[in-house]
């Protein structure tokens, strides 16, 4: 009988369990669905990224990927039910969003007759799998991070040779084309799309640069990251992949932190469903903020006076991505300079980036703003122009994307208002005085704390 395997974010073939579950459960129906709540009007990276990456599968199948557009409660079943699908197999999700949706199209599926299968996840452990002794979530990184890596992950699901596909019903030529007109859209520039690209930057990551991650990884002026991130966002490669056969090197060791830093905040979400917009600490409750207003659009613009914040803000906006250590700066900048909420800030990020996880973006900016998973965050306010010298020392970052200062030769770039000529070509002065917003911060972050 005909299973179904519902595609969300796990757009590839390879190492795929709840594809491989499916697989051995019958013929396989691959099925998505555009979901109108997560695809709004195109309009965002994300979605042309998604949208491409969906295409790619499609290629991979021959173009046999069942395509369906509109509620999934209703197009899931509907799919199952014309099909005659025994069941629906899918990777769990365990954001409040798709949890949610899941358990609404469970119950359908349920009052039908129709099995819900959920077989492994986006992540390399699931979230809610780590617990401590007590049973409780981890709350610190160090712990979670030796607790995963003594619980380990599987091998990566082998997919059989032969795989009986099922075909799908008639349909999908308008799904196709909307799909097609997302992706010719894009406001940015969009990267290969699917598992095979994915693949290829793997490999070339790490063939040519993971030796030097450890080293590099925090400098914007290197070309040291392994822009795997929009991979992972959609399914393209499994997060299980990357790990096996990394190595013991420095880099190795250190990629593999990063990618357990995903599943840290994954599973922070999943334990703590509302901090995905609110403080996961209440320590910084009735802290005073300042409401966005034109600086917060300076900022959005790229155009503060600071020119390691106006660069990657910049580059945000004309790439769909910023490098890691850039995202903390500006990130900071917005929360302790300019003393605007973490959410607003996280949101306009999920505008731009190709990679927007969720919980990654939420729980990053919150470890910045000072009410996340970090014991003593609100000593940290990071000055965007010794950080500029710290991780740009010669510039070059902030003249490839800030071409008002390409004038100024080396360092001189990171501090125009040292050099004469320094605003010759319409850079703006800083629009606040960072040492100042230090001293704010620090007195509002003492008054709530009662210091």
């Amino acid at each position: 009988m005909t299973v179904i395997w519902w595609a969300r974010r796990d757009l590839r073939l390879g190492d795929n369990p709840a594809l491989c579950a499916a697989a051995a459960a019958g013929p396989v129906l691959p099925l998505v669905v555009l979901d109108p709540a997560l695809l709004h009007d195109g309009a965002r990276p994300r979605e042309a990224w998604y949208a491409a990456n969906v295409l790619a599968l499609d290629d991979q199948l021959g173009g046999e990927l069942c395509l369906r557009s509109g509620s999934p409660v209703e197009e899931v079943l509907a799919v199952a039910l014309e099909t005659g699908a025994t069941a629906v197999h899918v990777s769990r999700e365990t954001t409040p969003f798709g949890s949610r949706r899941d358990a609404s199209i469970r119950d359908r599926l349920a009052e039908h007759g129709i099995d819900w299968v959920e077989t492994g996840s986006p992540y390399a452990v699931t979230p809610g799998r780590i617990v401590k002794s007590d049973g409780t979530p981890y709350r610190v990184f160090g712990a979670f991070q030796r607790a995963w890596r003594e619980h380990r992950w599987p091998a990566p699901a082998q997919l059989p040779d032969r795989v009986h596909w099922a075909r799908p019903p008639a349909g999908g030529a308008a799904e196709r084309r909307s799909l097609a007109a997302m992706v010719e859209a894009s406001p940015v520039p969009l990267p290969p799309a699917g598992e095979s690209a994915a693949l290829d930057r793997w490999h070339r990551f790490r063939t040519d640069e993971l030796a030097r991650y450890a080293q590099d990884r925090d400098r914007p002026d290197h070309d040291a990251s392994s822009r795997l991130s929009p991979y992972l966002k959609v399914g393209a490669v499994h997060p299980r992949t990357l790990l096996t056969g990394l190595g013991s090197s420095d880099g190795a060791a250190k990629y593999a932190s990063e990618l357990c830093w995903r599943d840290f905040y994954a599973d922070v979400l999943y334990h703590h469903p509302d901090s995905l917009r609110t403080d996961l600490t209440k320590a910084l409750a009735g802290l005073e903020y300042t409401p966005p207003g034109a600086d917060f659009t300076a900022w959005q613009r790229g155009a503060t006076g600071y020119p390691l914040v106006d660069a990657g803000m910049r580059q945000l906006r004309t790439e769909g991505w910023m490098h890691n250590r850039v995202r903390m700066v500006v990130a900071s900048f917005l929360s302790k300079d300019l003393h605007v909420w973490w959410p607003h800030g996280a949101a306009h990020f999920l505008d731009l980036l190709l990679d927007g996880d969720p919980a990654s973006n939420a729980h990053g900016w919150q470890w910045v703003a000072g009410t996340g998973t970090d014991a003593a965050p609100y000593f940290r306010v990071f000055n965007p122009t010794t950080q500029a010298e710290k991780f740009d020392p010669r510039g070059d970052y902030v003249r490839r994307y800030v071409p008002e200062l390409r004038h100024l030769d080396g360092a001189a770039a990171l501090a125009p208002w040292k050099h004469t000529d320094g605003y010759a070509h319409g850079y703006p002065a800083p629009i606040v005085d960072h040492a100042e917003e230090r001293a704010v911060t620090l007195a509002r972050y003492g008054t709530v704390r009662g210091k």
